[in-house]
């Protein structure tokens, strides 16, 4: 937990942005839409990573560990939520603001939610679920970009399971939730592009899939990914 509040002082965060795009990664981003158990899928990835390579080094990242550093911090929630309705900015932004003490630019916040999340993803042995990641961690050079998709009543019931809620309540969150997720990938892009969905390099069905066989997929599909990637680049350098 206490390497997360480094990220927060920007001295650190230009040392980091800084390092040579060689040293970026490894990192898994996970975008989803709403109610496709993403944070389910991110905890079972880092195990299966972590006893691959025998190590502690993988950590999956989202809003929650936002919040928990805030809680540290003891930050007024009440000034937090008043920015949340306010400006509607992701929890990401919530937490900068607070670390500000006081109103923030929308451009300024922007920047800085960008600064953070590429500083966690370069340093790398990261699975990121959300925050934008696909499109601020699109150039890190050992990346895998995964998307979890599922039909509409599927989710929705997902969701009434899981959050208790009753139908109508729940499909009117997943469709504002998936505008909110959707909106806060084409902020961070650095070109506009019709299709979001050809940002990712692989699409799954969590209707289709359990997490287990998910995670397993991933694992798989990112060390073959490294190892192809690692010899293309050995193929090129052998040339120069």
């Amino acid at each position: 937990m206490e390497k997360f509040f480094d990220y927060f002082d920007e001295r650190y965060r230009q040392s980091v942005l800084s390092s040579p795009a060689s040293e970026d990664g490894p990192v898994i981003t996970i975008s989803r839409l709403t109610g496709c158990d993403a944070r389910e899928t991110a905890s079972l990835i880092v195990e299966k990573l972590n006893s691959i390579h025998n190590s502690t080094l993988w950590k999956w990242v989202d809003k929650d560990i936002i919040f928990s550093i805030a809680k540290e911090l003891n930050i007024d929630t009440q000034r937090v939520e008043s920015y949340y309705k306010g400006l509607k900015l992701s929890n990401l932004s919530e937490m900068i603001m607070a670390f500000s003490g006081g109103f923030v630019s929308d451009l300024r916040v922007k920047k800085a939610i960008k600064d953070v999340v590429l500083s966690i993803c370069k340093e790398g042995h990261i699975v990121l679920v959300g925050r934008g990641g696909v499109s601020i961690a699109h150039n890190v050079r050992d990346s895998l970009h995964v998307r979890l998709v599922a039909p509409f009543e599927w989710r929705v019931g997902n969701v009434m399971r899981k959050k208790e809620m009753s139908k109508d309540i729940a499909q009117k969150f997943v469709i504002d939730t998936d505008e909110k997720r959707d909106d806060l990938i084409r902020t961070f892009m650095d070109k506009k592009v019709k299709n979001i969905e050809s940002l990712f390099d692989v699409t799954m069905n969590r209707q289709t899939f359990s997490i287990p066989v998910i995670a397993d997929l991933v694992v798989s599909m990112y060390s073959r990914k490294m190892v192809e990637e690692k010899a293309e680049r050995e193929k090129i350098k052998s040339l120069l």
